[in-house]
């Protein structure tokens, strides 16, 4: 069954391309197809995840429908040559700052740290009245962070402390163990969120809108299973990151760590309102799995507005929510404009690909408390990143020590 819808959407797009006229190209990933059933155009963009359309069939189905089938036909060129007709593929290009990126990619590690030893002095150091001096919170979190970033084994990474050491970033090299206890602390959690709010603000000025979804990282450690009585094999353990990322930077701006059996839409409002607490929302857009009057109501609550597709069973009853029929409305008549503000959307696909290539999906440690941390510190470290390229992007400042008292308190 599904196969022969597929074949019909393939057939479609493939007649859609035929005649001609039917496929605009707008920029280098962007082009109109025209609707074959009326004078309606949908856009079908190109990112680095993956096609996207406008049309009904992909915003409730997902899926290659026939306007990305169309397209797809669109760019294979068929060529002339000695060993007869060959069709090669028309690779699409994306619009870099190549010279800013490269800038920030050559100087990343060096600034990584630099950016690290200014953003943990934000964290208060607890008093000690008695025991033996303790090693300092701040030079713990800066050696636990790093690691994470280097992607080594504690062992291993040990050189790296000693080389902190030498450049004044730390007072000592502590042991290669300590950043592994560390992370075994609940308490440490709060403070990990505190700094991946405070690793994101210095592109507040910036980042006005923010699309919220989740991804899985797989732990070492696995599910409980039946054995080969029940033919059932051991799984790994998965841990779910519920995101809200700004769509221009990708910085991650709140972050909600839930096992990886939760639901999506309980996250958003958290995720909201902490995004709210230091940047101006103006649009929040979140696949269907979110859609519900109370979520929004809380980003109406924050000043934003919520690009969230309907269900196809939803209807424009207001329910004790009137922004809820109002944007049904807006949804309904103006679909086109409306979902040119979802499909920002997508640029959180890529957030969860960038963090992801760059740092791994695996969690290294071994308990429920140590795997949040550690995830948490991938955050930071990822922010950190985006901060170095937009600094040269974009000509920030980040100075995270005067909003120490405002972040801590």
């Amino acid at each position: 069954m599904e196969r022969g819808v597929k074949n019909i959407r393939e057939e479609r797009g493939k007649a859609i391309a035929d005649q001609g006229n039917q496929i605009k190209k707008v920029s280098e990933t962007s082009f109109k197809v025209r609707s074959q059933s009326g004078n309606k155009t949908y856009e079908v963009k190109s990112t680095p995840n993956g096609m996207t359309c406008t049309c009904p069939d992909f915003v409730y189905r997902g899926g290659k429908c026939k306007h990305i089938m169309a397209t797809r036909y669109y760019l294979e060129v068929e060529k002339d040559t000695p060993k007869g007709v060959v069709t090669e593929k028309v690779h699409l290009t994306y619009a870099q700052a190549w010279n800013a990126y490269n800038k920030a990619q050559k100087a990343e590690v060096k600034l990584f740290d630099e950016l690290l030893k200014d953003l943990v002095k934000a964290i208060p150091e607890p008093e000690q009245t008695t025991g033996r001096p303790r090693l300092p919170l701040q030079e713990n979190l800066f050696c636990a962070i790093q690691k994470v970033y280097s992607q080594l084994s504690s062992r291993r990474a040990h050189s790296l402390f000693q080389n902190a050491t030498d450049k004044g970033q730390i007072s000592k090299a502590p042991h290669f163990n300590s950043t592994s206890e560390l992370f075994n602390k609940p308490e440490t959690t709060a403070i990990l969120h505190q700094l991946v709010t405070l690793s994101a603000l210095p592109v507040a000025g910036i980042e006005t809108d923010f699309a919220i979804d989740s991804t899985g990282f797989r732990t070492t450690t696995f599910n409980a299973y039946c054995g080969t009585k029940h033919g059932e094999k051991k799984q790994h353990r998965w841990v779910k990151a519920h995101l809200c990322a700004g769509v221009k930077t990708n910085i991650v701006a709140a972050i909600s760590i839930t096992d990886e059996y939760s639901n999506d839409s309980p996250q958003f409002g958290p995720l909201v309102r902490k995004t709210a607490e230091g940047f101006t929302i103006d649009e929040v857009s979140a696949d269907m799995a979110y859609s519900s009057r109370k979520n929004l109501e809380l980003v109406g609550d924050v000043g934003g507005t919520a690009y969230i597709p309907y269900r196809k069973n939803a209807t424009g009853k207001a329910g004790g929510s009137p922004l809820w029929k109002k944007m049904y409305h807006y949804f309904q008549l103006n679909r086109d404009e409306f979902m040119d503000h979802y499909h920002k959307r997508s640029n959180i696909e890529a957030t969860n690909a960038a963090i992801k290539r760059k740092f791994g999906e695996t969690l290294k440690s071994k308990n429920e408390v140590a795997q949040v941390n550690e995830l948490l510190a991938k955050i930071v470290a990822y922010n950190l990143t985006v901060v170095i390229h937009e600094m040269y992007e974009n000509g920030i400042n980040p100075e995270f020590l005067h909003v120490k008292s405002e972040v801590c308190t």
